[in-house]
């Protein structure tokens, strides 16, 4: 996978120009002298136009033919990798200006700057060899750079504070603050060219802590032997999900899925997968590895075969389609009847769709009405049916809890047609709750679909609706009377809040009126009579 010529050449002339301005910031901090200033305020220009010709020549090789992913993530390692070689001369250069509007050099300590510079220039030296030899060793030392002028920053830091009491020379150190603060923003910059390095050796755009937590949690692995990662998803979170290759204690290679982000959330997922399997075994992928770092985490889970229902019921065949509903309303009823409690539940739908309404509204303003008069009919506003519903919901429970997935999006349900077999993921959520929860976002997780041709909206409309029929079988003959009740007030949440997601003007319009009218409907039936009400699903779900 060899580099465009270019891209090597102009970064080769752009580190050895890195060289040579940091060992002239050296010789600045060591014997301070405007004429070593001015020589290296004067290469602005050089290492500037090398770092943009070496990002000219990624951008023409990632335009070039067509180039495999492996190519294109390492042209954007390298044009990462050159953008912060050209800040760390802007930080040098600054560094320096702030230091000679000094009346006072003594009081910059000056010496002080010498060591963690020659750092930086070590660190920057590094940079060709982990290039080459993707030696990830190598990248993570240039990452711990940042913690290394982190701990210069906060010493000197405290040096200054304490000379600027009781002085009348505030405006020297004032300078000299702004100086150590652009040598400490080094570190940023370093561990900007670290997290490219480690991004191209394992295939995958990585954070810095999250490559330690991923070397922590991958036991199979040795320890001297590169991951190499494959993208799978992203989550809105700011989860990462890749999938993994590793060695078993037998020494065969099989496939596993890391999940890392937001300690608190990778937590929630490990307590929803090992409950799930003490709940119902074999639906949740096993659990191979959990590892914590800091305010991050990281699971490493089984790799589950089969896709996802997203992917079936956009481009599965109708037989495919048929067996996949059949399995899933199977695995779902059959969960309902063994895991139910006579626990009575409240979803408080309206409360969840109040707490997300401020994020629809920040991406579709125009909805974020008051109440309105036409033609002598008041309109109430989307906030003013809300609360109403809310009254509502407040003295409908249902008469008994399951345990539910919690996300149940279609994404989050795989079906595996070898084995014939239905498996939940993303299981952060999971609880005992009213199974209507879970109804109502699958059912609407099929609508928002962006998809527009009209036999895949009919089929997405069927998937819904058989949802539906198969749910309000389960609320008969368990003699639940609010379900459909409960369902609207489920399924308006839903179509309210999925629009925070949906950019379509056109779609989320198409939403949010379903939503108010799903309210509406819901609040016009009298109360003490919502045990009748019944909602036209096949024309909601229909476009």
């Amino acid at each position: 996978m060899a580099l465009p010529d270019a891209v090597e050449e102009n970064m080769s002339f752009l580190l050895a120009e890195l060289d040579g301005q940091l060992s002239r910031l050296t010789d600045y901090f060591e014997a301070p002298d405007t004429d070593t200033a001015l020589s290296l305020v004067q290469r602005a220009g050089y290492s500037t136009n090398l770092s943009a010709r070496v990002r000219k020549a990624c951008l023409a090789g990632m335009m070039r033919g067509k180039p495999g992913e492996a190519l294109k993530l390492r042209l954007q390692g390298i044009d990462t990798i050159a953008r912060n070689l050209d800040l760390l001369s802007r930080l040098g250069r600054r560094a320096v200006e702030h230091a000679e509007r000094t009346e006072r050099p003594k009081l910059l300590r000056t010496d002080a700057y010498v060591a963690p510079v020659k750092r930086v220039r070590k660190r920057v030296a590094c940079i060709s060899e982990a290039m080459e030899a993707r030696n990830s060793k190598l990248a993570v030392e240039i990452g711990q750079s940042r913690a290394e002028l982190g701990e210069f920053h906060d010493r000197l830091f405290r040096t200054y504070t304490r000379d600027m009491h009781g002085t009348k020379h505030t405006e020297d150190l004032a300078h000299g603050l702004l100086t150590l603060n652009e040598i400490h923003r080094m570190g940023e910059a370093l561990l900007a060219i670290s997290e490219a390095l480690l991004s191209i050796n394992i295939g995958q755009p990585v954070q810095f802590e999250r490559y330690f937590t991923l070397r922590s949690v991958l036991d199979g692995v040795k320890r001297d032997e590169e991951v190499k990662l494959q993208p799978l998803a992203e989550t809105r979170s700011g989860s990462a999900i890749s999938s993994v290759n590793l060695r078993n204690a037998k020494g065969e290679t099989v496939a596993a899925v890391f999940k890392d982000g937001e300690r608190r959330k990778v937590k929630e997922e490990r307590v929803g997968v090992k409950s799930w399997n003490s709940v119902y075994p074999g639906l949740a992928p096993e659990i191979l590895s959990y590892e914590r770092r800091g305010k991050s985490a990281a699971l490493l889970i089984e790799h589950l075969e089969g896709e996802t229902f997203e992917d079936i019921v956009l481009g599965g065949s109708d037989d495919a389609m048929a067996e996949a509903q059949k399995a899933l309303h199977k695995t779902v009823a059959d969960i309902w009847c063994q895991t139910r409690t006579d626990e009575p539940a409240e979803m408080k739908a309206m409360e969840q769709l109040s707490k997300r309404i401020k994020d629809v509204y920040r991406l579709h303003r125009r909805y974020a009405r008051s109440t309105q008069t036409v033609n002598g009919v008041t309109i109430d506003s989307l906030d003013q049916l809300i609360i109403a519903a809310a009254q509502r919901e407040a003295r409908i429970i249902a008469p008994f809890s399951v345990y539910i997935h919690g996300d149940f999006n279609l994404d989050n349900v795989i079906y595996d047609s070898v084995a014939r077999k239905i498996r939940f993921i993303d299981l952060h959520r999971s609880r005992y709750m009213d199974y209507v929860q879970d109804v109502s976002v699958f059912m609407v997780s099929n609508y928002r679909l962006q998809v527009l041709d009209s036999a895949t909206r009919a089929r997405i409309a069927t998937v819904a609706t058989e949802m539906h029929g198969m749910s309000a079988k389960f609320a008969r003959r368990n003699k639940d009377q609010t379900f459909e009740y409960r369902l609207a007030l489920g399924l308006a949440r839903s179509f309210a809040s999925s629009t925070r997601f949906v950019v379509d003007q056109d779609h989320a319009r198409r939403m949010i009126l379903r939503a108010r009218y799903v309210l509406e409907s819901a609040l016009a039936v009298p109360e003490g009579r919502e045990a009748r009400f019944k909602l036209p699903i096949r024309m909601l779900f229909s476009d």
